[in-house]
């Protein structure tokens, strides 16, 4: 997340070799990340021993906007908070990728018998789920849940909103 901001922050005014040299160290990384994805799907982050609420800090903590979390300390089910921490990551890394985004607020608790997940933005809008994108696989993996996933993504940001049923 730090290369594509670094890289959005010099735009344009990067030249030749050196930006040659950073959008290819980008895309590789980027390449990477996606098979790491692909061998750690199903696989539950360390980060959740803790619980939900601690593994969203420390998310927020490493990105590179202002991220302001309010998140229940409530336990979940191991594969919901799993879930929704994989949510959590996906919408914040898109916001840094794609939306021009300058904060992100991220909430989580339980309201009516689920644990209601949001990450909303303030960038640019634009979001749309897409055959093979990952906002598809974001609602397939919610809805493998039981749940549903929400996308409102206009002029004034992005908000994904995602609900797991958790019982009462």
């Amino acid at each position: 997340m730090d290369l594509r901001h670094v890289q959005h922050e010099l735009g344009e005014a990067t030249r030749g070799d050196a930006k040659a040299t950073l959008d290819s160290v980008v895309a590789g990384l980027a390449e990477a990340i996606e098979e790491l994805r692909e061998l750690a799907r199903g696989v539950r982050p360390t980060a959740l021993d803790d619980g939900l609420a601690a593994a969203l800090a420390e998310l927020a903590a490493r990105a590179p906007i202002s991220t302001e979390v309010e998140v229940t300390a409530e336990r979940f089910n191991h594969e919901i908070e799993a879930a929704a921490y994989f949510v959590a990551s996906e919408a914040l890394t898109n916001a840094v990728k794609y939306a021009d985004s300058s904060e992100v607020v991220l909430r989580a608790g339980r309201e009516n018998g689920n644990l209601v997940l949001s990450v909303s933005d303030d960038g640019r809008g634009g979001a749309a789920p897409g055959p093979g994108s990952g906002l598809t696989g974001l609602a397939d993996r919610v809805a493998a849940l039981g749940g549903h996933l929400e996308l409102r993504s206009d002029g004034t940001g992005t908000a994904l909103v995602a609900e797991f049923p958790c019982g009462s």
